[in-house]
């Protein structure tokens, strides 16, 4: 990637009938085709790969983040964004492109859009679906530790245990997020800057969070746009898949740059 500190070259993982179209130095069109619920749909572009969660090329900040982005729709059903995380779930292996990671703890500073029926917060007073500025600071708690409580896991169909589930889980992930007012189909300026104690998010030069939970490393760094959801929301229901496209869909940006300090 020219133009900037990287220590892997960003990789696309396409679904079938998506597309990855470069359009000058350090800008990409990531386009998905129309469709319904039944095939996930994602363009992506990561540096992190195949490589094991430990490998993940930003081990620990300072970093800055910056881009131009813009989409194709103010409200495309499913989810995009970009920044930084540990791929807590490795759900792109679902386009069959990455490997399987087993899930962890979330780790995560990005812009993220959410469409409904996404429902992606843990705390009831913060935003949960819309145009986010967010971040997630959870314990490195090993894979093989949390694969233990996987028998419990039929409980989360259940109402009541879901609401206790959501109660314990804020108390040990830690989030931060704002609504973003922006028009995401017009040009704008993103950049996020991440630091031990915080990390500072700005759009045109605006701050617009600051985030006292600063996620651990190591991160990686992902640009994406897919017709994916999982919500968990207030009344305990838990819920996760795919939903209809009924028009293509892309995301563009140019000028992406990463800098340590």
């Amino acid at each position: 990637m020219a133009g900037a500190e990287c220590p892997y070259e960003l990789q696309p993982n396409l679904s079938p009938g998506s597309r990855l179209v470069e359009t000058g130095e350090n800008g990409w069109r990531l386009e998905i085709p129309a469709g319904d619920e039944k095939q996930y749909r994602l363009a992506q572009l990561d540096d992190y790969g195949s490589r094991p969660r430990a490998d993940f090329p930003w081990k620990a900040p300072p970093l800055h983040m910056s881009l131009r982005a813009r989409v194709s729709a103010q409200q495309i059903p499913g989810t995009w964004g970009f920044g930084l995380w540990n791929d807590p779930f490795s759900m792109a292996v679902l386009s069959g492109a990455e490997r399987l990671r087993l899930p962890v703890l979330p780790n995560t500073a990005w812009f993220f859009f959410a469409s409904p029926p996404n429902y992606l917060s843990l705390r009831d007073d913060l935003p949960a679906q819309g145009f986010l500025a967010a971040t997630f600071r959870s314990p490195r708690w090993p894979a093989p530790l949390l694969a233990l409580g996987a028998p419990a896991l039929p409980l989360l169909l259940f109402p009541p245990a879901a609401r206790l589930a959501r109660r314990i889980g804020r108390r040990i992930v830690r989030q931060n997020s704002a609504a973003l007012q922006v028009d995401p189909t017009r040009w704008h300026e993103y950049s996020l800057q991440w630091l031990a104690d915080r990390v500072r998010f700005a759009v045109d030069g605006r701050e617009v969070l600051e985030a006292e939970h600063s996620p651990q490393g190591p991160l990686g760094f992902v640009l994406w746009i897919d017709n994916q959801y999982a919500a968990f929301t207030p009344q305990g229901r838990l819920r996760f898949g795919t939903v209809p496209s009924p028009q293509p869909a892309w995301l563009e940006v140019t000028g992406l740059k990463l800098e340590r300090g």
